[in-house]
C-alpha cells in the first residue's frame, strides 16, 4: 500500500520551523520532499533552544525531527542556477520562505509565471505584498501585532501580558501551509493550473491566538475582555506538584462547587460568566486545592466530569500514562531522542513511518544525476470553479471551536457542509456572547457562531429519538464526509462507529476529534482547548518563572482543526486513489503534542528542560514588552511595544535608531551571548527610553531601521492594521439577525482565486431543515410532524439554554 501523497515532488525552498513542518507535514503524507539549500545549509541545523553544543557536520536534534524522510541538495547561487530550474520544472509542488540564499534566487510571482503548472507555498511575516510585506518581524512580534499576546485576557494586571511561548504561531504557520497545498492540489487534479498561495504568519496567528475578537466587538459593541485576569482554577498549586482544573459551560462551575464543597456559590439567575464567578472565589478555591494531592483531585474532577489534566513539560508528558498506553511517542531513528509520533491517525492509511534527516548535500550527487522530465504545463481551460473542495458533501457533527474550524475552511474552500445541532443542544459557540434570553432570537446573535460557521446549512436533529438516529442515518448516506468532536463514549451510545457509518455510505471518511483520542485511560475525559495546553506542554512556556503557568486558552482548539484538515485531505487522496473509506483519528492532543515538540525533544536529546520566561524567549535577546506612554482605550497606562532582536546586524540597527547612546556601545552587547548576558541591563535602559513616547513613535522609529517592533494590539482592533486591510483579511458578512460584521478568513491569498471566501451567513438555528429533509424524501407533513414532535426546530428546547460560559 503506497501512502496517499507518494508520487508527489515537492521541492522545499523554506528555511525556519513554518516551511520545515509544512513538509514535514506532506512528506509524512508520502510526498517526496527534496529540501534544497545553500553551502552553508538551513540555519535551523545548528538551533536548539536550550543552546546546547551541536558538534561541527551535525544537525541539531529539532532540525533532525522536522526533516525527517527528505533528501538535502546543496546549490551554490553563485554556481548557477541549472540544477535548481530542472527540479523546479520536474516538481509537483514548491515550499518558499525568503530567508534562503537559494530561494532568493527566484521570487513566488516569478515562479508562478514560469511553471503555471506548480502549487507554490509562499510563507513570509505579513505575505508578499501590502504596506508591511518587506518589514522584519518575528514570532514574537507577530504575536503583538495579532493581539495574540493579550489573547483573550491571558495573564493579570499587574505585569506585562504574556506571550504564549514556544513558537506555537510558526508551527500552525507551517500546519495552515500544509492544508493550503494540499487543497489547492485537489484543483490542480481537475485542470492541470497550479496556484500561487501566499501564506501569512501574522494571519495564521490571528486565527490560532485569537477568539474572533473583530467579529465579537462588532456585533456586540464591546470587548470580550477588558482586563488580564488568570484562568481559574487553570494550572492550580496541589500539595504535591502542579494539576490543571477547567470549567467550560455552566454545568462544569456548578459541579466544581459541589466537589469543593462550596455548593453556596452556585448561583443560577447571575449574570456574571463562569471566568467571573470563579474570579470571585479564587483565593479559597486555591486553597482548597493546595490541601488536596494532584492524581487524587483529578481522579475527583474525573468523577464530576470536570476537565482535568497533569501539567505536561518536556521531563514529563512522554512518561504519562495516556500517553505511553497510546504510543504518542516514538524513538527517534536515530536513537538520540523522542519525538511526538504522527499528529493524526488514519486507519487503513500507510502514512510514512518516521525517518532520519539527511546530511547537509547528501542527495546533492544523486538527485544531478537523475532524469528529470518536466512536468507537462496545463493544455486546457481554467477549471471556472475556483473553489477546490466542490462537489464535496459534508455532515458537520461538531460544536465549540476545534470541530468547526476544521469544517468551516472546508466551506470557505467550496465544500457543501451541513452543521448538525439539536434545540435542545445547540452548539455551544452560540451560548457563548452572554446575551439576555429575553432578548429575541438571543441564540442566534453569537458572534463566535457566526465567525465559525459561514457556508454552512443548519440542520437539527435530536438523534436521542429513534426517528432522529433514523434521519440521521438517512443523511449519512448522502454525505462523503463526517466529521464529530463527541467524547468517544456518546458515537458508542448512538451506534454510530466507523464500522457502522461506513455501512451506510461506500467510501465514507469519517473525521473523530476526540480530545485526547480513542482509546487509553483518559479516553472519556472532557477536553477543553486549555487542558489540552496543559496536558501537552504549551501551557508550561508561557508566564512567568514566578508563578504557575499561564494557559495560552487558545491555540489547542484551532491547531486541532487544522491538523484535522490535513488529515482529511490525505483520507480524501486516499479515497481517490483506492475508493476506500477510511476513519480518520484527529485526538486534539496528539496535534497538540507535535506542535509542543520542542520540549520532549530538546529535554531527551540534551537533558535540558526548556522553561518559561516571561516575554524573553532563547530566539531573540533583547525581546521583551516595553511600556510606551500612551493611555489605552479603557483609561489605563497599559500599553506596550514589542522588540526582538534576532541578529547582530538587528541589535547594530536598534543602537543606531536609538542614537548610538553610551550604553548600547558597549563590547560585550556585540553579541548574542553578551546581550543574553546583560539582558536586565537593556531591558531597564530601552525601557526607559520607550516609556516617555507613544508607541507609533517607537515603532516608526525602529520598524524603518530594520528591528522587529509591534505594538500590542488589543484585539478587538485588528482591522486597523494597514497590511490586513490590503489583504481583505476581513470581509463583511451580513446576516438576517444581526448587523453585517467583519469576518477573518484564511490566511492566504490565491493568485487564481477565490476572491471571497464567505459566501453565505453562518446558517440560523435548524434553518436548512426543510431544503435537507425534503432531499431525503420527506413530505412536508411529516416535516411538520418532526418539528410539533420536537425532533427538529428552530428553538432551543428544553435544555438548550446555557448559562455564558468564559
Amino acid at each position: 500500500m503506497s501512502a496517499p501523497l507518494s508520487g508527489y515532488t515537492v521541492i522545499d525552498l523554506s528555511t525556519g520551523i513554518a516551511g520545515a513542518y509544512c513538509t514535514r507535514l506532506l512528506a509524512d503524507g508520502g510526498a517526496e520532499v527534496i529540501k534544497v539549500e545553500a553551502p552553508e545549509g538551513d540555519p535551523l541545523r545548528r538551533w536548539s533552544a536550550s543552546g546546547a553544543a551541536i558538534a561541527a557536520g551535525d544537525s541539531g536534534a529539532l532540525f533532525k525531527f522536522l526533516a525527517g524522510a527528505k533528501r538535502s541538495v546543496v546549490i551554490d547561487p553563485a554556481a548557477g542556477t541549472s540544477l535548481l530550474d530542472r527540479l523546479l520544472a520536474a516538481a509537483d509542488a514548491v515550499v518558499w520562505s525568503p530567508e534562503s540564499a537559494v530561494a532568493e534566487l527566484i521570487s513566488p510571482r516569478e515562479l508562478h509565471r514560469r511553471h503555471p503548472h506548480l502549487v507554490i507555498t509562499a510563507i513570509t511575516p505579513f505575505g508578499l505584498d501590502g504596506p508591511w510585506h518587506d518589514r522584519p518581524a518575528t514570532e514574537f512580534t507577530l504575536q503583538a501585532w495579532s493581539g495574540g499576546a493579550i489573547g483573550i485576557g491571558r495573564g493579570s494586571q499587574d505585569r506585562a501580558p504574556a506571550h504564549v511561548g514556544g513558537r506555537p504561531g510558526e508551527w500552525v504557520t507551517g500546519a495552515y501551509a500544509a492544508a493550503m497545498t494540499q487543497a489547492f492540489r485537489v484543483r490542480a487534479l481537475r485542470d492541470g493550473y497550479g496556484e500561487l498561495i501566499d501564506v501569512s504568519a501574522l494571519e495564521a496567528q490571528i486565527l490560532c491566538l485569537t477568539y474572533y475578537p473583530v467579529t465579537y466587538f462588532e456585533m456586540l459593541g464591546h470587548p470580550w475582555r477588558t482586563e488580564r485576569r488568570p484562568t481559574v482554577p487553570g494550572v492550580a498549586e496541589a500539595a504535591d506538584g502542579l494539576v490543571a482544573l477547567g470549567c467550560g459551560t455552566a454545568q462544569q462551575w456548578h459541579d466544581l462547587c459541589a466537589m469543593s464543597g462550596h455548593d453556596e456559590w452556585i448561583d443560577e439567575n447571575t449574570t456574571l460568566t463562569i471566568t467571573e464567578q470563579a474570579n470571585l472565589h479564587a483565593e479559597e478555591l486555591y486553597a482548597w486545592v493546595r490541601e488536596q494531592n494532584a492524581d487524587d483531585l483529578r481522579d475527583l474532577a474525573t468523577a464530576f466530569r470536570i476537565p482535568n489534566a497533569p501539567v505536561g513539560n518536556g521531563a514529563n508528558v512522554a512518561a504519562m500514562d495516556h500517553f505511553a498506553q497510546r504510543g504518542a511517542f516514538v524513538e527517534h531513528p536515530g536513537g538520540q531522542f523522542m519525538q511526538p509520533a504522527h499528529p493524526y491517525r488514519l486507519g487503513g492509511v500507510q502514512l510514512r513511518p518516521p525517518a532520519t534527516s539527511p546530511e547537509l548535500g547528501q542527495h546533492t550527487d544523486e538527485v544531478a544525476a537523475l532524469d528529470l522530465p518536466p512536468r507537462p504545463g496545463p493544455d486546457g481551460e481554467l477549471d471556472r470553479n475556483r473553489l477546490p473542495l466542490s462537489g464535496l458533501r459534508i455532515l458537520d457533527m461538531t460544536t465549540f471551536w476545534a470541530g468547526p474550524s476544521c469544517t468551516h475552511v472546508l466551506g470557505m474552500l467550496g465544500a457543501e457542509v451541513i452543521h448538525l445541532e439539536s434545540t435542545a443542544r445547540p452548539d455551544g459557540t452560540r451560548l457563548i456572547a452572554g446575551i439576555p434570553a429575553t432578548e429575541e432570537q438571543w441564540w442566534e446573535r453569537s458572534p463566535i457562531f457566526s465567525a465559525l460557521n459561514t457556508n454552512k446549512k443548519g440542520l437539527t436533529l435530536d438523534f436521542q429519538t429513534e426517528e432522529g438516529r433514523d434521519l440521521l442515518r438517512r443523511l449519512i448516506a448522502t454525505c462523503d464526509v463526517v466529521v464529530e468532536n463527541f467524547t468517544p463514549r456518546v458515537i458508542d451510545q448512538i451506534g454510530l462507529d466507523f464500522e457502522t457509518v461506513r455501512t451506510l455510505r461506500d467510501g465514507v471518511i469519517m473525521v473523530r476529534m476526540p480530545g485526547f483520542g480513542l482509546d487509553g485511560p483518559w479516553r472519556d475525559n472532557p477536553a477543553f482547548a486549555y487542558i489540552i495546553e496543559d496536558a501537552s506542554g504549551l501551557s508550561w512556556l508561557t508566564g512567568y518563572p514566578d508563578r504557575t503557568p499561564f494557559e495560552p486558552y487558545s491555540v489547542g482548539d484551532p491547531n486541532a482543526g487544522v491538523h484535522a484538515l490535513n488529515a482529511l485531505l490525505l483520507a480524501l487522496e486516499h479515497r481517490r486513489r483506492t475508493g476506500e473509506a477510511v476513519l480518520v483519528e484527529a485526538a486534539m492532543v496528539d496535534a497538540a503534542l507535535n506542535i509542543a515538540a520542542e520540549q520532549v525533544i530538546e529535554h531527551s536529546a540534551y537533558g535540558a528542560l526548556l522553561q518559561r520566561a516571561g516575554n524573553r524567549g532563547p530566539a531573540a535577546a533583547p525581546q521583551n514588552l516595553y511600556r510606551s506612554a500612551d493611555i489605552d482605550e479603557f483609561g489605563r497606562a497599559d500599553s506596550w511595544v514589542a522588540v526582538a532582536v534576532e541578529t547582530d546586524a538587528q541589535w547594530a540597527a536598534l543602537r543606531d535608531a536609538l542614537g548610538r547612546p553610551a550604553w548600547a556601545m558597549a563590547d560585550e552587547l556585540s553579541t548574542a551571548a553578551g546581550r543574553r548576558a546583560h539582558h536586565d541591563r537593556i531591558d531597564e535602559e530601552l525601557g526607559a527610553w520607550c516609556e516617555p513616547r507613544a508607541a507609533d513613535e517607537i515603532v516608526e522609529t525602529l520598524w524603518p531601521a530594520g528591528v522587529p517592533v509591534a505594538k500590542v494590539m488589543q484585539p478587538h482592533r485588528q482591522t486597523e492594521l494597514a497590511q490586513l486591510r490590503h489583504r481583505r483579511f476581513f470581509e463583511h458578512v451580513g446576516h438576517p439577525v444581526n448587523i453585517a460584521a467583519p469576518h477573518s478568513t484564511l490566511p492566504v491569498s490565491v493568485s487564481r482565486g477565490p476572491d471571497v471566501f464567505h459566501r453565505e451567513p453562518a446558517p440560523l438555528l435548524g434553518e436548512h431543515n426543510h431544503e435537507l429533509l425534503t432531499q431525503l424524501g420527506l413530505t412536508g407533513a411529516e416535516i411538520d410532524l418532526l418539528e410539533e414532535q420536537g425532533v427538529i426546530g428552530t428553538e432551543p428546547g428544553v435544555g438548550g439554554r446555557r448559562k455564558a460560559v468564559r
